[in-house]
């Protein structure tokens, strides 16, 4: 698999290996998917909240060696994590933890964010929250 190791951080080979936190969840407070018409890539990220804290997280995703590392280091950002810092996560936040992404995969990381802030967003609303935050709505 050398041409993975040409084209792919070590941190990116092992989250598609060994994606953490891969899975559903049926009782998970919330949930959000995505997609992306482009490539046909589509992510649902579930969580479980206590107290405004991600305690729980998990995903399920159908795409790239990219879309599935980018996923998964999606989850490990978020965990722990209240819901106002998960909303921080950037795309940029997701690359650079994995040690970075080719330039023509990086759309991956879009994946996660979005699904997370959906996730959130659909949680603060059974909650009756205001969706408002800035984050939201890049």
């Amino acid at each position: 698999m050398r041409w993975r190791k040409e084209l792919y951080s070590d941190k990116v080979i092992e989250h598609f290996m060994c994606p953490q936190n891969v899975g559903s969840m049926p009782d998970a407070d919330s949930e959000g998917t995505v997609g992306d018409p482009n490539c046909g890539d589509c992510l649902t990220i579930y969580i479980k909240v206590l107290d405004d804290v991600i305690i729980e997280i998990s995903f399920l995703v159908f795409g790239c060696t990219a879309s599935i590392a980018t996923s998964s280091m999606t989850t490990v950002l978020a965990k722990g994590k209240s819901l106002e810092a998960a909303l921080g996560i950037t795309e940029q936040d997701i690359i650079d933890a994995l040690g970075g992404l080719p330039m023509a995969k990086q759309h991956c990381s879009n994946l996660g964010v979005g699904a997370l802030r959906k996730a959130i967003h659909n949680y603060r609303q059974t909650l009756g929250i205001s969706n408002d935050h800035k984050a939201l709505t890049d």
